[in-house]
C-alpha cells in the first residue's frame, strides 16, 4: 500500500500511528501525531487509521502535552 501524504497510519510493525510525510526509496516515511521524529515504515506494514485510532493518538498527545512532555 503506497498511503499519499497527509494521511494518517498505523504501523502495524509497531502499532503507532503516523503521518505519511512522503515516500523514500522503499519505505513510507512517517511522523508521530503531534509531531516528532519521522520513522521509517515497511509499506506492507502501514494501513490507514481508524477514526478511533485517530483520536487515540490525539488524546495522548494532549495528555502528554499538558503533563509537559512534549512542546
Amino acid at each position: 500500500m503506497k498511503p499519499p501524504v497527509g494521511a494518517y497510519v498505523v504501523d502495524t510493525s509497531t502499532g503507532r500511528v503516523g503521518i505519511v510525510m512522503g515516500h523514500e526509496g522503499p519505505y513510507v516515511q512517517l511522523r508521530p501525531y503531534g509531531g516528532g521524529r519521522e520513522w521509517d515504515a515497511d509499506p506492507r506494514a502501514v494501513r490507514h487509521a481508524t477514526p478511533a485510532e485517530r483520536l487515540r493518538a490525539a488524546t495522548a498527545y494532549a495528555n502528554a502535552r499538558s503533563r509537559g512532555e512534549v512542546p
